[in-house]
């Protein structure tokens, strides 16, 4: 199994909500020069990442894989966080597209949800920037739909690792039992498809009772707030809190403290520290890691080798601009393996950019 990685870098904690001084190649954000075809040298790239915020430990993580991968060819990376707004998250690109040297500038982008992609592509696109999209995305819009700059995207398959912990869940209650569920922003594939997962394990399970879900979008305190209100309602029934992510999880778990519910078991994904700590104190029960420093660091490579020419996004096969990456369980069986994982930088290697690809996006 692949090892995980390591936060190396620490996260800035400057968040850019305005303009970026990007470095030059040309003023024109509508067309594409010399360097727009893939020869930018090393000097002139900017690198920017962007997530929803820094408060999640994953999308911080995210960042700081960035920052590891920028500072491995001498660069720094923009951080953008838009805090789960999209209107900020556009206005933010649009601005970040308005500077210079765009067609040396690489994104490395979570959009905030599926409807939000198709802007963010369009307009990174026809100014000449570089563009790695990860998460969400409508079904229909691909890379290779005449998309020259946007060389890849970048998910996990949100249905397995769904059902996943909810078999890890169910299978530490006994088979029998009632839970409650935590999803995510329900505009996004990510909360879509790890909801389809549980549903495809409460199938598996006829002695598991759903007993209530409710969306707390990926948010640690909104989840806190929500298990809250589902204790209140079914707190003599619960067996097991599912989370759509671990952030929701650990806001689980500290309702389940402040009323004495100590037997619960509690699932979620993302493999945050915080998380994988409390799988090993036995107060979580599984998580599934999709490496976010790997995240971080990937996007970002892809967009360098592109715009250095090393990468040519036209060549590449559609099974790996839009492909499914690795992904790995973790209970408390492994849990010691992921609590000190490190980025291994020859991941990011030209050659070694779609090593963990484990199929298209069907």
């Amino acid at each position: 199994m692949r090892k995980p990685t390591r936060h190396r870098s620490t996260v800035v904690a400057g968040v850019l909500a305005g303009g970026l001084l990007l470095a030059g190649c040309s003023d024109d954000g509508g067309s594409t020069s010399a360097e727009g075809d893939g020869s930018c040298s090393p000097d002139e790239i900017t690198l920017i990442g962007q997530v929803r915020n820094q408060t999640n430990p994953y999308e911080a993580a995210w960042l700081t894989g960035g920052d590891t991968f920028a500072e491995s060819v001498d660069l720094e990376q923009q951080h953008l966080t838009y805090d789960g707004d999209s209107q900020r998250q556009q206005e933010q690109i649009r601005q970040a597209l308005a500077g210079s040297g765009i067609e040396c500038t690489v994104f490395n982008v979570l959009p905030n949800g599926d409807a939000d992609t198709a802007p963010i592509v369009a307009a990174a696109n026809e100014a000449g920037a570089f563009l790695v999209t990860q998460w969400n995305k409508p079904v229909d819009l691909n890379p290779w739909d005449g998309f020259d700059r946007w060389v890849a995207h970048i998910t996990y398959d949100g249905e397995e690792s769904g059902y996943l912990i909810a078999k890890a869940l169910f299978d530490r209650m006994g088979g029998s039992g009632g839970v409650i569920a935590l999803q995510g922003i329900l505009d996004t594939s990510a909360a879509q498809d790890r909801f389809a997962g549980l549903e495809r394990a409460l199938a598996e399970y006829p002695g598991i009772t759903l007993l209530d879900e409710q969306t707390a979008n990926f948010d640690r305190a909104e989840a806190l707030t929500v298990t809250r209100t589902l204790l209140t309602a079914h707190a003599e029934h619960v067996g097991g809190v599912w989370a759509a992510n671990d952030d929701m999880a650990l806001g689980a778990v500290q309702a389940l403290e402040a009323v004495g519910l100590d037997n619960v078991g509690v699932v979620g994904i993302d493999a945050v520290p915080e998380a994988i700590a409390a799988i090993e104190a036995g107060t979580m029960t599984a998580t599934v890691s999709s490496d976010g420093p790997w995240q971080g660091a990937i996007g970002l490579a892809m967009g360098y080798c592109a715009a250095t020419g090393e990468l040519d996004p036209a060549s590449i096969e559609n099974d790996d601009r839009a492909f499914f990456a690795e992904q790995f369980l973790i209970d408390q069986s492994n849990a010691a393996e992921f609590a000190a994982p490190e980025l291994d930088l020859a991941d990011f290697e030209c050659g070694s950019l779609f090593d963990r690809a484990t199929g298209p996006i069907g």
